[in-house]
């Protein structure tokens, strides 16, 4: 199961993918997190990825997906991957589809989150995350047992800076105007399978499961 996951701030990728790799048995893959993995272990794609980070420059796309395959090449991958937070653009989109073309590993579907607006700024401004252990809790929906505390470790909860009504607005507007050409590209590819991400987080599983059965994943 090869897949992309596409949407706003606080849609509920996170939430699916952790569903996904918990029931699948498949690896969330985050360029970020390779990156900073790549950089700690000083290797020769870390080098290369410090080169243009540490001068405030974007890391080309070619070494992008340099690095991604390097991590698809790894065991876990042999059944599938989730994507999240990559590509960002066509270019990234279409270099992306060459190369898994090439390897014998195209994707099943990218998937979109549906959300009004709404709902996502009330999502965002009621989110509170552990910095040490990186849990979720919502104020609202899914409260810790002790108030501002992780029930996992203890540590006490932030609202983190770019989840404040202020903010969110500009973040969403970003999304649309960055995202809406790669959504196109992938319709056209007929990839794109969307997904009603209002409903919580039980029902966007169902209809997740929903498509697997149907697409016999």
């Amino acid at each position: 199961m090869r897949l992309v996951l596409v949407g706003p701030p606080g849609c509920g990728k996170g939430t699916l993918s952790a569903f996904i790799v918990s029931k699948y048995g498949i690896p969330h893959i985050s360029t970020g997190d390779i990156f900073r993995e790549h950089r700690t272990k000083k290797s020769e794609l870390g080098q290369k990825i410090a080169s243009y980070i540490d001068k405030g420059e974007l890391v080309p796309d070619e070494l992008v997906l340099d690095v991604v395959f390097d991590r698809l090449a790894q065991p876990d991958c042999a059944k599938g991957f989730i994507f999240d937070g990559f590509p960002r653009t066509i270019a990234q989109a279409e270099a992306l589809q060459e190369r898994l073309a090439k390897a014998g590993m195209p994707l099943d579907a990218v998937l979109s989150f549906s959300v009004p607006d709404e709902v996502l700024v009330r999502r965002l401004v009621t989110r509170r995350v552990c910095p040490s252990c990186n849990a979720v809790y919502n104020t609202e929906k899914k409260p810790p047992q002790v108030e501002n505390t992780c029930d996992h470790c203890q540590h006490e909860l932030v609202h983190r800076a770019d989840d404040h009504e202020e903010v969110i607005q500009s973040r969403l507007d970003v999304y649309r105007r960055s995202t809406a050409p790669l959504l196109d590209y992938y319709q056209g590819q007929k990839l794109l399978v969307n997904l009603d991400g209002s409903r919580g987080s039980h029902e966007v599983e169902k209809q997740f499961e929903h498509f697997v059965a149907e697409r016999g994943l």
